[in-house]
């Protein structure tokens, strides 16, 4: 005899991201990420990655029909609340990602434009910057580049402040609903973010740097940790709010831990939440 029906759910949070087999970033740190915060995850390849805390040693590309045959079988079963798209290494696959997005209607989408390698190294040729502006931009609720990948999508360095605003506001102009240009990159003891929606005015949210070498991973958490706020219902200030304050946590808690000889992972499961259920 089956159970009785429940009108309960999990919020469903699907990353559209590259798989990292060192674990600290992509599709692993989404996972995680999710699970912390209370969500249920699940997944869409784009790519493998070989890699560690030093470095990429390969990606293998997963081919266009089973990227679209992963979201499909999630969305057409499971459902989802919120996604949050990380590594598209082509301009096919941004295609199939945004088609994807329409077939299903999916309007909460956080899109990390994954870039620039921590090396410095371009991850994405002109031909798939350019697609991913012109299709992924409009069906993003907020775009959430750093400031080196910021810098490459409006063609220029960016050194201060003023240069971060200047730069959310480009961004908006080609067709980004609302932006968090992350200032990690800039010099000095204190981080500055800032958060620029269409019809708002900008949001600068400033904090201490924190001392660490572990930061492999931390487009990625923040990014997948804004999705989960979104799934569980914040708005979206509250929620990049929300986020920040868990990523600083697992940088804290994770801060003198050593993981591999480079740049290690974050501490993501540093404060979990058990897993909530909605209506």
């Amino acid at each position: 005899m089956k159970p009785p029906a429940s009108s309960l759910r999990y919020p469903r949070v699907l990353s559209i991201a590259g798989s990292d087999s060192g674990g600290g970033a992509g599709i692993q740190a989404d996972l995680k990420t999710f699970a912390a915060l209370g969500c249920y995850g699940m997944t869409a390849i784009t790519a493998l990655t070989a890699q560690n805390t030093l470095g990429v040693r390969s990606i293998h590309a997963v081919p266009s029909n089973i990227l679209a045959d992963q979201v499909d079988a999630v969305a057409e079963d499971i459902g989802i609340d919120a996604v949050k798209i990380g590594m598209l290494h082509s301009a096919e696959t941004v295609r199939t990602v945004a088609a994807a997005l329409r077939r299903h209607g999916l309007k909460t989408v956080v899109l990390d434009p994954v870039m620039i390698a921590t090396s410095g190294a371009v991850l994405i040729d002109q031909e798939a910057i350019a697609v991913l502006v012109y299709e992924l931009f409009p069906l993003a609720t907020l775009v959430t580049p750093n400031l080196d990948e910021a810098a490459l999508l409006v063609g220029r360095p960016l050194a201060s402040e003023a240069d971060m605003e200047a730069a959310a506001r480009q961004l908006l102009e080609m067709g980004a609903n609302a932006v968090l240009v992350k200032g990690g990159h800039l010099a000095g003891n204190t981080v500055s973010d800032l958060l620029l929606a269409r019809g708002s005015a900008p949001r600068w949210m400033r904090a201490p740097r924190i001392e660490t070498s572990n930061t492999h991973g931390t487009g990625c958490t923040l990014s997948s940790a804004i999705a989960a706020q979104l799934a569980l219902g914040a708005p979206l200030a509250d929620a990049v709010d929300a986020a920040r304050a868990f990523i600083r946590g697992a940088l804290e808690a994770g801060a003198s831990v050593r993981t591999g000889a480079g740049s290690g992972p974050l501490n993501h499961g540093y404060a979990p939440q058990a897993m909530r259920r909605l209506p």
